[in-house]
């Protein structure tokens, strides 16, 4: 495909001229259009600019989704700064650390999450913070006092509306710091600059409408539809979503925001997922799809109004951060029926959001458990995960993930040991285990760092999720090992099952450990009430294994 050569804010600037009284953002009754969000980004830009940051400056956003994160994000990035994003329910150590390893210099922030911005300051270079909070996202009028920041829309409330004028460097200007999800480890800092972002967005927003990227006469950057209704059935400039998946996470930032925002889709904000909630504006709003992560379709098909909510306006379910139980999407697919599409996508952090993705057209070929074919311009190769050499293994046999592509970071900030170890002429090695079918098609076997050695042979924990998943009752499963010094490590569960006691438990062992080979038995499951994800949706498996002690 052809990617125009363009900055990310050239998105917006596109779409407010092609949608622009049609709303972008509607928050809990307040509407923002697509031309008053790209108004209030060329402001917020303009003052950043008078404020003495642009090229080269980072901005860190510590919010919610709120419709001032699109404000400050697309004007960031129209100012020529770097837009960093930063989860607001991070502890003060952790936010400290993102903040100082990334060098913002200016920060907005959410009035109850900015105690712990306070106390990360005194170590950062920051100059400027910015506060906002949930009355001003309600109504912009509100001032917001918080000690040591400036007012976010009084900041901007007088700067000129027009975009400034800013030269980039499309391919070296850096448009996202973003950081990875902190599993397994300390989050490091990927950089993606302005040409990745866009590139990114194209291939998400292309593979799913069936469109193709130009350029309107001002250098905005649009989409062409061109496949026909049958195929589509929604439309560029019809959609909608109701949006839970955070900004501040690549899925969120990219297939959340600037996807969306492409198309001309009306997002529905969320504060926090309340599956009640959720599925009264899915009938309410008529929402043309349903996206998220695991955990949340999880949510929906246990709550009893998703049999009786009228969600005929859903045309495609679509699912990313983590595989997705076949039990799920067979649940799924009952519910909603063959028409609605159901696919799940696959990327990470490194590859700006999205390396995979199930094909969307009426017409395609789907095949449920994958993550479907790379999207346009992307390769991937299966390798042997123990080994430096790059020889793709057989169709089929299960290796490491490698993708190659122009969506691809350009390497970890001063980590140059630790992007030698990731990539290679332009291969990215993910640290995820796969298999590729004839037809290219992706299935996720595990992660690298989670699958387990028992007595020399690989145990894949998805396997064993899988076959929980699968029994009556059980509606969340993860699986970790414990060290064990003569066999190195035993699987162990723990399982979400309401109303199941310890004989259950056992009997649910039993019944899982007939259908595997023996060095795959389950050794312990536990009952608990909740699997710990991260805000993106991913099971936090380290957290388990310190359960384990």
């Amino acid at each position: 495909m052809d990617y125009p050569e363009v900055p990310v804010g050239a998105i917006l600037a596109g779409s407010a001229r092609r949608f622009g009284p049609r709303t972008a953002v509607h928050y809990y009754g307040r509407d923002l259009t697509f031309a008053q969000l790209h108004a209030r980004a060329s402001a917020f830009a303009q003052a950043l600019r008078a404020a003495g940051i642009g090229r080269g400056d980072v901005v860190a956003l510590h919010l919610p989704n709120c419709p001032q994160y699109p404000i400050a994000y697309y004007g960031t990035l129209m100012a020529g700064a770097t837009f960093s994003p930063a989860n607001p329910l991070l502890p003060p150590a952790d936010l400290t650390a993102q903040l100082v390893d990334c060098g913002a210099v200016a920060a907005v922030t959410w009035a109850p999450a900015a105690p712990a911005l306070a106390a990360a300051l005194p170590h950062t270079s920051i100059r400027l913070v910015l506060a906002t909070d949930r009355a001003q996202a309600l109504d912009p009028g509100t001032p917001v006092a918080v000690p040591g920041a400036q007012d976010f829309e009084a900041f901007h409330a007088d700067a000129p509306t027009v975009a400034p004028d800013v030269e980039l460097d499309v391919h070296a200007d850096l448009a996202h710091l973003a950081y990875t999800g902190g599993t397994t480890g300390r989050s490091k800092g990927v950089l993606l600059p302005h040409r990745n972002v866009v590139v990114n967005t194209l291939q998400s927003a292309c593979w799913g409408s069936g469109a193709l990227p130009a350029l309107d006469a001002h250098g905005g950057l649009v989409l062409d539809q061109v496949e026909p209704p049958e195929e589509r059935p929604v439309r560029l400039g019809t959609g909608c979503a109701v949006t839970v998946t955070p900004w501040f996470h690549a899925m969120g930032t990219i297939g959340g925001m600037n996807v969306p925002v492409l198309r001309g889709d009306t997002l529905v904000l969320h504060d926090r997922f309340d599956p009640g909630a959720y599925l009264a504006d899915a009938e309410r709003f008529r929402v043309t799809t349903l996206g998220g992560a695991p955990p949340l379709f999880g949510a929906l098909l246990r709550h009893p109004d998703l049999a009786t909510r009228d969600l005929s306006s859903v045309h495609s379910i679509t699912s990313g951060a983590a595989p997705m139980p076949l039990e799920m999407i067979e649940a799924l697919r009952a519910r909603f029926g063959p028409e609605v599409v159901i696919a799940e996508g696959y990327g990470l952090t490194e590859v700006t959001m999205v390396a995979t993705q199930a094909p969307l057209a009426r017409s395609a070929v789907r095949k449920p458990g994958t993550v479907g074919p790379p999207v346009y311009d992307t390769e991937v190769r299966i390798v042997d995960p123990a080994s430096s050499d790059p020889t793709p293994l057989p169709t089929g046999e299960p290796g490491e993930v490698c993708v190659r592509g122009p969506q691809v970071m350009i390497g970890y900030k001063d980590r140059p040991e630790e992007t030698a170890a990731v990539l290679a002429d332009g291969w990215l090695r993910t640290g995820d285990i796969g298999t590729l079918d004839d037809d290219g098609y992706l299935s996720i076997v595990d992660r690298k760092k989670d699958m387990l050695l028992y007595k020399g042979y690989n145990v894949y924990p998805r396997e064993l999720e899988e076959l929980l998943h699968a029994r009556p009752g059980v509606v969340g499963a993860a699986v970790v090992g414990r060290p064990d010094p003569a066999a190195g490590e035993l699987p162990v569960a723990f399982v979400v099952a309401p109303g199941l006691g310890a004989p259950e438990a056992t009997s649910l062992m039993e019944a899982v450990n007939a259908q595997v080979l023996p060095y795959k038995r389950l050794r312990e499951v536990h009952l608990v009430d909740e699997i710990p994800v991260s805000a993106a949706g991913k099971v936090l498996k380290r957290a388990l294994r310190d359960r384990l002690g």
